[in-house]
């Protein structure tokens, strides 16, 4: 009896053991994928390091630049330029630019749709990485969510001590609609138009820079010249504050580089060490470049130097050697202080914190030399399988669309804001600096 009983159950467990790799295999298909700890955790602090590039990176650089009477109000513009951009993302933004809806036909190239007010979306939503790997739903949001603030509060360097507080408000949401979310799809979202054409933009060259120095640009003209400029002398009133905010800027660079891997890996790890040394390379050459101009090396021009390195690294950071990118912050420097100090003064343009010579023009060098330096025999990480004068010709497509999509598109932006409630402020406050008359403050008492 006892001899049949464990017969029985031997029998059973036998049963039971041969079902098991079944039943493992139904579970592991039904299983949702889970986010990874680490790169989660990854992420969450690129995401922070981002916002530490706006606010108080962006802010202390630009503000530093600016006029003593004028500080706060570029700090502040700055600061509700970029909360506004928060909150419109997490409305439609993130819907127009990566949302689960995939329009069939043309509309799917410039926008996606479905995802309005994160609908959804919940705690255990992930998003896809370029392995096999997934993150949480919501740090993906949030990372590409400070993408969008930095972009939008970047246009700013270029109207400077002339913009409405209001208008700037006013413009804000209708320039993410319709210049940077589809720009953001375009490039980065399946089935954008630029992607699917092999576009290469690591974390921003075409979508950050180019678009935000374009904009800039545009709005200085739209604007006019500020009072006395250029025969007035107007330096930066504070180059200590715009040091702090560049190495800020540096440090949350890391965030906006590396993090747009996506994961704590080996892709990662290569665009860190790009981000240091294209951006030391930047620093120096523009320093150097002082020196053979007959000039002293200078505070600023290690500033601006350290930002066209940067600049032109971010479409290149995962898409390049270390050697590329040192050679893109050398040429990035070289080209930006051209723009800076020889175009910008025979154009007669007033961009006046050099939104669009460094971040337009460096975004411009790094998106074409991208296809160079992403070659193999550059040390980059590309296989050949597409030669140098393809990539060449796609990553010129990409910027020429992207050039004049935010041209035309700010263009628009801008006339609506100015029909509305007008952009300049008025004589009497840009006299008396926007500060006081615009926000009832002064910077120092």
């Amino acid at each position: 009896m006892i001899r049949t009983t464990f017969g029985g159950l031997g029998t059973l467990g036998l049963s039971l053991l041969a079902a098991a790799p079944a039943w493992a295999q139904e579970a592991a298909e039904v299983a949702e994928p889970v986010a990874n700890p680490g790169n989660n955790a990854w992420m969450m602090t690129a995401t922070i390091l981002v916002l530490l590039m706006i606010i108080p990176g962006l802010t202390l650089f630009y503000g530093g630049l600016t006029r003593s009477k004028n500080m706060l109000s570029t700090m502040t513009q700055i600061g509700a330029t970029a909360s506004l951009a928060m909150l419109v993302w997490v409305m439609w933004g993130y819907s127009l630019a990566f949302g689960d809806t995939t329009y069939e036909g043309a509309l799917g190239l410039f926008v996606s749709g479905g995802s309005y007010f994160l609908s959804g979306t919940d705690a255990s939503s992930t998003a896809a990485t370029f392995t096999d790997e997934v993150i949480s739903k919501y740090v993906f949001i949030s990372f590409q969510m400070t993408f969008a603030a930095i972009t939008a509060a970047l246009i700013l360097g270029a109207t400077a001590e002339r913009m409405k507080f209001s208008a700037v408000m006013a413009f804000v949401p209708i320039w993410l609609t319709i210049v940077y979310f589809p720009i953001a799809h375009m490039v980065w979202a399946g089935g954008g138009l630029l992607f699917e054409d092999g576009a290469l933009d690591f974390a921003g060259g075409t979508v950050v820079h180019i678009n935000a120095g374009i904009s800039g640009l545009v709005l200085a003209y739209l604007l006019g010249k500020r009072r006395g400029y250029p025969s007035e002398p107007m330096p930066p009133h504070s180059l200590t504050m715009t040091m702090i905010g560049t190495g800020l800027l540096w440090v949350g660079w890391f965030g906006f580089n590396a993090g747009s891997a996506l994961e704590a890996d080996g892709s990662a790890g290569l665009a860190m060490i790009n981000t240091f040394v294209a951006t030391a390379a930047g620093a120096l050459t523009w320093m150097v470049i002082e020196r053979m101009m007959g000039h002293k090396g200078s505070a600023l021009g290690f500033c601006s130097g350290v930002i066209a390195g940067l600049v032109a690294v971010t479409p290149a950071a995962g898409n390049s050697g270390p050697f590329g990118a040192i050679l893109l912050g050398i040429v990035s420097s070289a080209v930006c202080y051209f723009f800076v100090a020889k175009v910008k003064a025979k154009f007669g343009y007033d961009d006046s914190l050099d939104a669009f010579g460094i971040h337009g023009v460096g975004g411009i060098v790094g998106a074409i030399g991208t296809a160079i330096v992403y070659q193999p025999f550059l040390g980059g990480p590309g296989d050949g399988s597409v030669g140098v004068g393809a990539q060449l010709g796609i990553q010129t497509y990409g910027v020429l669309v992207t050039i004049a999509w935010a041209g035309i598109g700010t263009l628009v932006a801008g006339l609506i804001v100015k029909a509305l409630i007008g952009l300049r402020v008025s004589e009497e406050v840009e006299v008396d600096g926007l500060d006081i008359s615009e926000h009832g403050e002064r910077a120092y008492n």
